[in-house]
């Protein structure tokens, strides 16, 4: 039988192929709110959140004016950005608002609450928090058991902190 890994072991970080530089990192900094932390010319920049070397690196290497990626093939579903607790993601609700961004759904998964939505290259993009895990739904048996139902967009945003 093969270990588990480590529990500790955490993703960390994303590095995205994109179209056009300035663009990506007006979403992923402008509307999303995270750090540029270093740019390399006009192809390649990192940003974080709280001062880390990066979370999420850009580059247009091998992708500068390309196209996204067809629905319908392999490739990247989308990455997902955990935020600390419901404030914070409805603060990240309402920025993505603000920004006219579309949002393509929301869910109560029972772990956790999560949006998703679309950066300018196409790539899918999750904005999510965990519930406590005493709070997880579970079965008779104590098996973690994961929901899929709506979740209440104008009732998460009704508590963004003050901008």
């Amino acid at each position: 039988m093969t270990q588990p890994v480590h529990p500790q072991t955490r993703i960390g970080h994303i590095h995205l192929k994109v179209a056009d530089l300035d663009r990506a990192i007006g979403f992923y900094s402008g509307v999303l709110g995270f750090e540029l932390q270093q740019r390399y010319g006009p192809q390649a920049a990192f940003l974080s959140a709280g001062g880390y070397h990066h979370h999420i690196g850009l580059n247009t290497w091998e992708s500068k004016g390309g196209s996204p990626a067809p629905h319908g093939h392999t490739g990247l579903y989308h990455t997902a950005f955990l935020y600390p607790d419901r404030a914070q993601l409805a603060d990240a609700l309402r920025r993505v608002v603000q920004a006219g961004i579309p949002i393509d759904g929301a869910a109560d998964h029972g772990v956790s609450e999560a949006i998703y939505l679309r950066d300018p290259d196409g790539n899918g993009v999750e904005l999510y928090r965990d519930r406590a895990e005493a709070d997880w739904p579970r079965n008779a048996k104590g098996e973690l058991k994961m929901v899929n139902t709506p979740l209440d967009l104008d009732a998460l945003l009704a508590e963004a902190p003050a901008a």
